[in-house]
């Protein structure tokens, strides 16, 4: 760069001057305003040989007086810092990291936390065996042609670049077309249960001291037990036990335009609920247009959720948000709002009876990948038919209890009268013993499940269990599954929770939003003009002259050249 090019800056960041205004200089192009203060001898300019010979140094010399001297200095030190950052970047840029290694799948970095939560189990037993312990394969059913066969996770950063918490981790979907073409073309067999149906009581007492609901219909320890006896037809407990038919008379009541909603037949659905006014609406995204049209969103909502939405001009008649139909929910069974949200969460086998798969979300969640790929990767891929993620640190009940009693969860005598009851029924500490399964724990907020009998039956039973004890679900899991595990060839796929946070992004409840100090504001004002730009770049600045109106035009060049500054400045 030369002297010259200093001048191709303009007053307005960066516009170019005029063509005209550029002359030949020294064998360089030289902006000729950069020159207004040159002086230049009337002799010399008649010799023509005189002014040939005259060294770029010389012309150098009287162009850099000591005004800019410290100006170009201090542009040096900026190119050479330039200079230096481009050969930083470019290193690094060269070294390998996790992002180039996954190739196009640039999510962020699971924890070494979460990369214990599976090493910490199998490490041992796949280093006996021979394996790489501190690698996972994806678990492929699909045979080795599937695109995804060879996927492994990266290895997890340095120690240095960790970043404390659970974290999203790499996952392999494949393009919503393939994931489309892979669905199943009829249902899975249900091991054994083939007949599912449902009590029904107008009804119900409370015959035994234990917990219990008219909606769930109090069913005593003896129906709990048998209905643990899977057999090839079956009438269990499962909600709504009294009215002709779920949502109609039964608590838990639909509006009778949204009756006929849920009768309709849809191979997918996607559900979620708001109750107590907890969360806000998140709005789904990455959704593709085949998902749009023929895979519908569904948000329950109660009545004071309602009223809140319609407050704020959030709700119509239409009865959406962005994606999502709103159900609104009358006569809620429970006084406890997290309670009542176990209904859709558990029963959305018996509120959409003609259904084929239906993915969970709690309401605090948003969805960020397609349900097609969702459910390619956890259910299809892997011959499923219901999948849960693990939480990411505990995997036992007992420590689960501790935890939720710690964090005020729910009321200490109820969770330890809970765990004693099932410590009675046989539950001990997860251990090594209970492999393959890998854990008693799930961290529930997204259930993946294919409508079958068998995984009706799951959430049926789960769900009494919320209705007889507390309301925390992580903690009656696990009794549960393995309660059925034991009589029918029947398993879970427990994913890693990474796994999770990579289709699922959590936000704030909405009390806790609405507390927030509002963002600060950061106003970024570009930076002064340095001297040696605006000095001499007045557009209206006319040639010198010669003689006494040269002297007078330079007197107001450098008039209008401080209030330049002066104004540069403020």
């Amino acid at each position: 760069m030369t002297g010259g090019s200093l001048g191709l800056r303009a007053g307005s960041y960066g516009s170019l001057p005029n063509i005209k205004n550029v002359i030949a200089g020294g064998g360089r192009l030289l902006h000729s305003k950069s020159f207004g203060s040159v002086r230049k001898n009337p002799i010399i300019m008649l010799s023509g040989s005189r002014e040939k010979e005259r060294s770029l140094t010389s012309i150098w010399y009287r162009y850099l007086g000591r005004r800019k001297i410290s100006m170009l200095l201090l542009v040096a030190l900026a190119v050479l810092v330039f200079v230096l950052g481009s050969f930083v970047v470019n290193k690094e840029s060269n070294s390998p990291n996790v992002d180039q290694r996954i190739g196009t799948m640039s999510m962020a970095h699971y924890t070494n936390a979460t990369r214990n939560e599976a090493s910490r189990i199998l490490g041992r037993r796949n280093r006996q065996k021979g394996g790489d312990g501190n690698r996972f394969q994806a678990s492929v059913s699909k045979g080795a042609n599937h695109p995804c066969a060879n996927f492994t996770f990266p290895p997890p950063p340095p120690p240095h670049l960790r970043r404390i918490g659970p974290r999203p981790c790499p996952v392999c979907y494949l393009p919503v077309d393939q994931a489309i073409a892979s669905m199943p073309s009829s249902p899975s067999e249900s091991p054994v249960l083939h007949n599912l149906t449902y009590v029904h009581d107008e009804n119900p007492i409370k015959t035994e001291p234990h917990g219990g609901s008219d909606f769930g219909g109090y069913p005593s320890l003896k129906q709990r037990n048998d209905s643990f006896d899977i057999k090839e037809s079956m009438v269990v407990h499962c909600g709504f036990v009294k009215g002709s038919k779920p949502g109609h008379q039964t608590g838990f009541d639909f509006d009778e335009s949204d009756l006929a909603e849920l009768q309709q037949f849809h191979e997918i659905i996607v559900a979620s609920a708001i109750f107590g006014n907890y969360d806000l609406i998140q709005q789904p995204r990455n959704i593709s247009e085949e998902a749009k049209r023929n895979v519908p969103f569904y948000m329950f909502i109660d009545e004071e959720t309602e009223a809140y939405m319609k407050n704020r001009s959030m709700l119509d008649s239409s009865k959406r948000v962005g994606l999502w139909r709103i159900i609104v929910i009358h006569n809620v069974p429970y006084s406890d709002a997290r309670r009542n949200g176990k209904v859709p969460k558990l029963l959305l086998h018996r509120i959409f009876p003609n259904i084929r798969y239906s993915i969970w979300i709690d309401g605090k969640l948003q969805l960020v990948v397609d349900p097609y790929q969702i459910l390619e990767r956890f259910l299809w891929r892997q011959n499923a038919n219901f999948a849960i993620s693990r939480h990411y640190r505990r995997f036992d009940v007992f420590v689960e209890a501790e935890a939720n009693k710690a964090a005020g969860k729910y009321d200490n005598s109820s969770i330890d009268a809970q765990v004693d009851f099932y410590r009675t029924e046989g539950l001990t500490p997860y251990s090594e013993a209970k492999l393959p399964i890998i854990s008693d724990v799930p961290e529930g907020c997204v259930l993946i499940k294919e409508h079958i009998p068998v995984t009706n039956l799951f959430t049926c039973l789960w769900f009494n269990e919320v209705d007889r004890f507390t309301s925390r679900d992580q903690l009656s899991f696990g009794i549960v599954r393995d309660k059925i595990m034991a009589k029918v060839d029947w398993h879970i796929n427990m994913f890693l929770d990474c796994e999770r946070r990579n289709f699922v992004i959590q936000a704030y409840h909405r009390d806790l939003l609405e507390h927030m100090p509002p963002p600060v504001a950061v106003i970024r004002h570009p930076p002064a003009l340095p001297n040696i730009i605006t000095r001499g770049r007045n557009q209206g600045k006319r040639i010198p002259r010669h003689g006494k109106d040269r002297r007078s035009g330079s007197r107001r060049h450098h008039k209008a050249s401080a209030g330049n500054r002066e104004s540069n400045f403020f």
